[in-house]
């Protein structure tokens, strides 16, 4: 039989691949379902595409979800997920080496295949717009320092000296969720190593505490650069991995600010639903 799903990882942070075509379709509660690790597939989100046939030189379309049901306009490691995806299921020009766009809520993103073997992809992933630096908020009894930032996605960047993923953990559900970020955010807590290296643990406002995330690592490169702590080109440390991080800050490739993220992904595996828990995405 045909598979129905993919399962990939980025550093850790794990999607599961699914074709439109399929007897999948992304209601919240099956999203939640079929991410579940319990009674479904297990992953911290979903990629559902392509939307329509891929078609060389036009951009690719699809839709990205969290864990918790919700959708996400823009997801850094799910974006090089799909498209080694794209590469390794349909081959062709996506697999060639040039760069090729993708298409998601937050619009059109280009990526490159650096290296299929490895699954190494380059996103590019455009100039964030940067809130106050170092805003002052108050969470589980702390005065934090935070610097609000949207590259697609919202993220708080809290520097600290020492970072833990007990902390994230701890405090990221009070900063996701402060008054603050209306719309809820996510959360990194960056430790700066010195001027080309960072650490950063992440708390994601659909999924929780995560391993690895690109747009965080973007995100927190970004807010280190505009705080004057990093050069223009940084190496991201999560649990889950390594994220190369490079900010355009002369503009000479695009706009001023502008930042590109390299990294690896990987195919865990293909597979089939059950009758009975096809049966159940349907019904959800």
């Amino acid at each position: 039989m045909t598979s129905e799903f993919s399962k990939y990882h980025a550093l850790g942070n794990d999607y599961v691949v699914v074709d439109p075509g399929g007897a999948f379709k992304p209601s919240p509660d099956a999203v939640r379902l079929l991410c579940d690790r319990h009674f479904g597939v297990g992953a911290d989100g979903i990629l559902y595409g392509p939307l329509e046939p891929p078609v060389p030189g036009a951009p690719v379309a699809l839709r990205m979800f969290n864990s918790d049901g919700t959708e996400c306009d823009k997801s850094g490691n799910g974006l090089r997920m799909f498209a080694l995806h794209l590469a390794e299921t349909y081959g062709g020009v996506w697999a060639g080496g040039a760069g090729f766009p993708l298409r998601t809520a937050a619009g059109d993103v280009p990526v490159r295949i650096l290296d299929l073997a490895s699954g190494l992809v380059r996103v590019g992933m455009g100039r964030p717009e940067l809130g106050q630096l170092n805003e002052e908020l108050e969470a589980g009894g702390r005065r934090l320092k935070v610097t609000a930032l949207d590259n697609g996605n919202p993220h708080a960047v809290v520097p600290l000296d020492d970072i833990a993923a007990e902390l994230a953990r701890e405090l990221g559900p009070l900063i996701a969720g402060h008054a603050r970020f209306p719309g809820r955010t996510n959360v990194q807590f960056l430790k700066v190593l010195d001027r080309r290296t960072a650490a950063i643990e992440v708390y994601e406002r659909g999924a929780g505490y995560t391993l690895a995330s690109g747009s965080s690592a973007c995100a927190a490169a970004s807010a280190a650069h505009a705080l004057g702590l990093v050069d223009d080109e940084v190496a991201v440390h999560m649990p889950g991995g390594r994220i190369d991080v490079t900010i355009d800050s002369e503009g000479s490739e695009g706009p001023k600010g502008a930042v590109t993220m390299t990294g690896t992904a990987e195919r865990i595996a293909d597979g089939v639903f059950s009758d009975a828990f096809r049966a159940k995405l349907v019904a959800a």
